[in-house]
């Protein structure tokens, strides 16, 4: 079987868990990062047999955003997918390689990515969560959240210190710029830096909009 039949496999499993009621976690968050885990894993020479899957399946179990298992949540990803790729028969001599991809892509999980691939993946899924598409899934969040978009008196932190529990605008300082700075391979700190100044510019012209509000 080759990878393109696999993969239908793949996104017919996450289809199961990716649904609208998140729109930054839905399909279509998956379908970028694969397809980002893809433009890199052919620019860096990695394994597409686990990153592919890896990409797929890194967040087979969503585990919200204000939740206290946050940080569980790329390891009990990681031990779902092998459960589910043990019984699609895919081959067992990627199952580990995936495993560490997946439990490494999480942010909040602060797991080291020992691979290529595990690099690989876990620059997918912190691009998608920067530039365009990344300001679009942050005020997605802040919307299911009931998260205000930004503090009245200091929108853009210049006096105080980000706190994104409170504020949308406060993720941007808080986590997402950071994000970018974490970024592991070559091509993806060049797609990151990219994505960082579409963010900036965005900034920059709410920061003109809401200036005499």
């Amino acid at each position: 079987m080759n990878l393109i039949d696999w993969e239908s496999k793949f996104e017919s499993k996450i289809s199961e868990v990716a649904t609208s009621d998140d729109p930054a976690h839905d399909i279509l968050h998956f379908k970028r990062v694969v397809g980002l885990a893809k433009q890199l894993c052919a620019r860096e020479k990695g394994n597409m047999a686990v990153v592919v899957p890896a990409a797929w399946l890194h967040d087979l179990v969503i585990v919200p955003k204000n939740s206290p298992l946050r940080n569980q949540a790329s390891r009990l990803s990681s031990e779902k997918a092998v459960e589910f790729l043990k019984t699609i028969d895919y081959p067992a001599e990627f199952h580990d390689e995936i495993a560490h991809a997946i439990h490494g892509h999480s942010f909040s999980a602060n797991v080291e990515v020992k691979t290529i691939e595990a690099k690989i993946v876990q620059d997918a899924d912190r691009l998608d969560g920067l530039g365009a598409i990344g300001v679009a899934r942050c005020f997605a969040t802040a919307g299911l959240l009931k998260r205000p978009f930004y503090n009245a008196v200091d929108p853009f932190c210049d006096n105080r210190t980000p706190d994104d529990s409170e504020f949308t605008v406060d993720h941007f300082y808080k986590k997402l710029f950071k994000t970018a700075e974490t970024l592991k391979t070559q091509s993806g700190k060049l797609e990151g830096r990219r994505r960082v100044e579409v963010m900036k510019t965005y900034l920059s012209a709410l920061k003109a909009e809401i200036s005499d509000a």
